[in-house]
């Protein structure tokens, strides 16, 4: 049994969906894993990752559009406001989403399907440094 583990920054430019894919394909190819499980788990409360598809950005786009009116800014029964309107709203957002995935991993790569991707799930409307922890364990 090999593991490895590793964690890598994504810098966002404000609310959206980042591909972190080529990341996680990377790090799955230098670890020295034919077939395991790759855990992927974002440490923040206010972004979270998606396995979506990343062949037409009209689906991040859609997706984006559907989160923005499911949990809007501006509701005025939230407690939570200490640092700016998107912030609550971005916890909702990341507690109905995930912050941990697990991945396949067969013949040394990450078994996603023919149009899937890996998203960070960005919440917030400024800029951040995302941390997202990448862990392996599986046999070489």
């Amino acid at each position: 049994m090999h593991q490895a583990i590793e964690t890598t920054t994504i810098e966002t430019r404000g609310q959206g969906l980042y591909e972190i894919s080529h990341a996680v394909r990377d790090f799955v190819s230098g670890a020295g894993v034919a077939t395991g499980l790759l855990t992927v788990y974002v440490r923040h409360t206010s972004c979270s990752l998606l396995i979506q598809e990343n062949a037409d950005s009209d689906v991040q786009t859609d997706l984006n559009g559907f989160f923005g009116r499911l949990v809007p800014e501006g509701m005025d029964w939230l407690v939570h406001t200490a640092e700016g309107p998107d912030d609550m709203p971005a916890h909702i957002k990341a507690a109905l989403t995930q912050t941990s995935i697990g991945i396949p991993v067969a013949e040394g790569a990450p078994v996603f399907g023919t149009w899937q991707g890996l998203y960070l799930f960005e919440h917030r409307r400024r800029p951040h440094r995302r941390e997202v922890v990448l862990h392996i364990i599986g046999d070489a």
